[in-house]
């Protein structure tokens, strides 16, 4: 399967907030989406490793995405040096996806954050995008060599701490489905009917933060809603 998007996130629940509102209009337009969890997020203070997998299912439903896999790797050792359930390298098991799905474009935490593990996700990625596509880094898949593949676009988006955007998408269309997404992670975020420890955010405070957010940056580009992404490269606009 070939996807026209694939987004990385440390842990299920990241892309949704980060970009939900992007994924499912991208979806909308016929764009097959696909999105990689580094883990599993074990450690999060409400919910299990259970209750999380059916939520990032039921959120994936929502925003129509074609494949959600899970590295499974350590919560809170997103790192270069971690380790996949085959005993090797991160980097290398992103590059085996890349080089599975092909993805023309990739998504990947922004590189300055909050959370340690996004900002070990950033540079794994990055450092797949590249390797993916060099002849001499060999990988197999189900017992057969892979081709290589290097995405043409690399992207970041937003989480805790904001950047100065390269561009903003408009999601005024989309900003409905990227909060049922959110929502669908119930053990995670504000909800009455749910009894659980106060974090950063389940906190009631979070979701109206996140609104907020979004008309800031729609604001920015005069429309209701926006999210934000930035570009190491040089992008390419048409004017009309």
């Amino acid at each position: 399967m070939n996807l026209d998007i694939l987004i990385f996130a440390a842990h299920p629940d990241d892309a949704e907030l980060g970009m939900g509102g992007t994924i499912a209009k991208l979806t909308a337009e016929g764009k097959s989406v696909g999105i990689v969890d580094f883990t599993e997020a074990e450690l999060s203070s409400n919910g299990t490793v259970e209750s999380r997998k059916e939520e990032a299912k039921k959120a994936s439903e929502i925003l129509n995405i074609v494949v959600r896999e899970n590295l499974k790797i350590r919560d809170g050792s997103v790192s270069i040096e971690a380790k996949a359930e085959a005993a090797s390298g991160v980097v290398g098991d992103a590059i085996k996806l890349l080089r599975k799905y092909k993805p023309r474009v990739v998504f990947a935490p922004y590189f300055n954050d909050r959370h340690p593990d996004h900002i070990g996700a950033s540079k794994i990625v990055k450092e797949a995008v590249f390797f993916s596509g060099l002849k001499k880094i060999a990988t197999e898949l189900d017992g057969d060599r892979q081709q290589i593949h290097r995405p043409d676009k690399l992207y970041y988006y937003m989480q805790t701490y904001e950047f100065t955007p390269s561009f903003v998408v408009d999601i005024s269309n989309y900003f409905d489905t990227k909060m049922k997404a959110v929502r669908a992670y119930k053990s995670q975020f504000f909800n009455p009917d749910e009894k659980g420890e106060l974090t950063f955010i389940s906190d009631p405070k979070f979701i109206k933060y996140l609104e907020a957010r979004a008309r800031n940056f729609g604001f920015q580009i005069r429309v209701e809603y926006g999210e934000p992404f930035f570009s190491e490269e040089a992008i390419e606009l048409e004017i009309i």
